[in-house]
């Protein structure tokens, strides 16, 4: 069974009698990343204790550092969604416990469960997205990336030489895949080829940093990160690796667009471009979406394949991660051939 694999302190969690709150719809949802506990009016978000290079929580002390910015940094766009941080202990007795006094084994973020059938995803899938909602998304985010930190310490990583980090570290990453999960050599060297190509325009990277359009941006900005309820809720940022979250406006923005495209809604992510532009007088972010777009589809389909390497991970997980880091893998070579 897939729960075999789970350390023992997540299993505990899985019972109803570890919550002091009603818990009675309790389901673990796994990332790469993150052991995600959806237990009645409520979220646990635990990380795993994996190393990629581009993050690590491999040790206690670096998941609790990593819970702590997690906390920060998304109290930004949703501070009523993240309520705090908890731990988790094992007992004299061999129970594990919330808060307990004996040892801490892990740590957690808390946070406050958010309707499902208003998430963006869901909207989606039933086709409820409309244009409203996108003249929401782009409403928050303009006001968000106004207020968004920046500076010199921040606008370094929007240079061409720092975003190739970033885009050639996906390739070198998932080499040793290619032949798996719909990335076949041709879709791989079509990719590369269109990146390293885009990488050598310095001069347009060079404008964007000197126009201010590098800031402390979310670095995860996609449909599965997104609740449109009361009012729009943008959560789970990037919190393990600045330079994934200090990038270009449009690397985020790219994000969002290529989602949209990828879920078939092409002129939603058309009205969202042009109405972001208008918000923004950001006319410089049309010359280099579709290269963000496919770095960010890419990184999809990156996940994909780590999502279905990992032992933890059921076989119906892993088969919908496959088929989805397919998807992303076409998706990325289209753009590269624009």
């Amino acid at each position: 069974m897939a729960n075999d694999h789970l350390p023992p302190f997540l299993r505990a969690l899985l019972h109803r009698d570890c919550y002091d709150h009603p818990a009675t719809d309790i389901k673990l949802v796994q990332t790469h990343i993150s052991q995600v506990i959806l237990a009645g009016d409520y979220v646990y978000k635990f990380k795993k204790p994996v190393n990629f290079g581009f993050l690590d929580f491999s040790d206690l002390a670096k998941r609790r550092a990593c819970c702590e910015q997690e906390l920060l940094l998304n109290r930004r766009l949703c501070p009523e969604i993240y309520l705090g941080m908890v731990t988790v202990t094992a007992e004299s007795d061999g129970t594990f416990v919330f808060n307990g006094s004996g040892p801490v084994v892990e740590y957690g973020v808390k946070m406050a469960r958010m309707p499902e059938d208003r998430m963006m995803v869901h909207l989606i899938g039933k086709g409820l997205l409309h244009a409203d909602h996108i003249d929401a998304l782009v409403a928050v985010l303009a006001d968000f990336y106004q207020r968004a930190e920046n500076g010199p310490e921040i606008a370094r990583f929007g240079t061409a030489a720092a975003v190739a980090v970033n885009v050639l570290e996906n390739f070198d990453q998932t080499r040793p895949f290619i032949g798996q999960g719909g990335l076949d050599r041709t879709q791989f060297e079509t990719i590369v080829d269109f990146a390293r190509t885009f990488l050598a325009r310095e001069a347009c990277f060079k404008q964007r940093v000197e126009g201010g359009f590098i800031r402390d941006c979310h670095g995860d900005l996609y449909s599965a990160n997104i609740c449109l309820a009361d009012r729009v809720h943008i959560y789970d940022c990037i919190e393990f690796n600045q330079r994934f979250r200090y990038c270009d406006v449009a690397s985020d923005v790219a994000f969002l667009v290529m989602d949209l495209e990828y879920h078939g809604l092409d002129q939603l992510a058309g009205r969202f471009v042009d109405r972001f532009i208008q918000a923004t007088a950001d006319h410089g972010l049309p010359g280099m979406l579709n290269f963000y777009k496919c770095y960010r589809a890419y990184v999809r389909g990156k996940i994909g394949l780590f999502t279905a390497a990992d032992p933890a991970v059921d076989p119906a997980v892993r088969t919908a991660n496959l088929e989805q880091a397919a998807k992303y893998f076409r998706l990325a070579q289209r753009y590269a051939a624009c």
